[in-house]
């Protein structure tokens, strides 16, 4: 499937056609007369979105417009969440001390995943790159508030889990906006979340969900980069559906 931009095409103006605020029926102003009508086009165009949001770790170091990353997070608080709670809490990473913590977290859990593995597949890991943190121009720290009275426990009584679960849809949100600018995010996992919470110098209560690096792609591929490396292969739909 071919993208729509190519890797070496400009980042000028990505953003100059958009209102200042997409969000804003669901920010106070007033809703739209009726539902959009989304035409095969736009659904092409969808699910080409979709077949494009990799993982980026490869950064360029150019910095994102100003105002950008905040529109994209804007963006992602339409997300869907249990009881309307919008637990989400997302944490700019700017400073350089703070950033270097970061790091030096990842480097050491990193090391700690590959003595996990032996042989070709500890190999094979060694040979990943797994992380942009050094290079992204910024770094997004997305947590969930816990103990938010927001929603009033609406849906979460039996799955208290759901409260994460929605943070994680703002991710998703996040990551497909900023992928429709032109814009890489990579999710950082390997992390003691807890130290990134102290880092960060964040509530007790907020639960790290998950750490982006975000900017343009070095470079732009259609495939996931685990599997043109051969760490994994693609699950058919037989392994992932099951019929009742």
């Amino acid at each position: 499937m071919a993208s729509d931009r190519q890797p070496d095409s400009p980042p000028d103006d990505r953003r100059s056609d958009r209102p200042a605020d997409d969000g804003a029926a669901d920010h106070g102003a007033a809703a739209p007369s009726g539902p959009p009508r989304f035409d095969a086009a736009f659904r092409r165009q969808l699910a080409q979105l979709f077949a494009w949001r990799r993982d980026v770790r490869r950064f360029r170091t150019d910095p994102l417009p100003e105002g950008t990353l905040d529109a994209l997070i804007r963006e992602a608080t339409l997300a869907p969440s249990v009881g309307y709670s919008q637990p989400w809490r997302f944490v700019t990473v700017r400073d350089p001390d703070r950033r270097a913590a970061i790091v030096a977290n990842f480097e050491r859990r990193n090391a700690e995943a590959l003595s996990a593995y032996t042989g070709a597949r500890a190999e094979a890991y060694a040979g990943l790159k797994l992380s942009g943190l050094r290079e992204a121009p910024e770094h997004l720290a997305v947590f969930a508030a816990e103990t938010t009275e927001r929603g009033h426990g609406l849906g979460r009584q039996t799955m208290p889990e759901t409260l994460r679960y929605s943070v994680v849809t703002a991710v998703y949100t996040f990551w497909l906006a900023a992928r429709a600018e032109g814009i890489g995010v990579g999710w950082v996992s390997i992390l003691d979340p807890e130290e990134v919470r102290r880092a960060l110098e964040v509530p007790e209560s907020w639960t790290l969900v998950a750490y982006l690096c975000v900017g343009y792609p070095l470079e732009e591929h259609g495939d996931p980069e685990l599997a043109r490396h051969g760490w994994e292969v693609r699950a058919d739909d037989a392994e992932v559906v099951v019929r009742r």
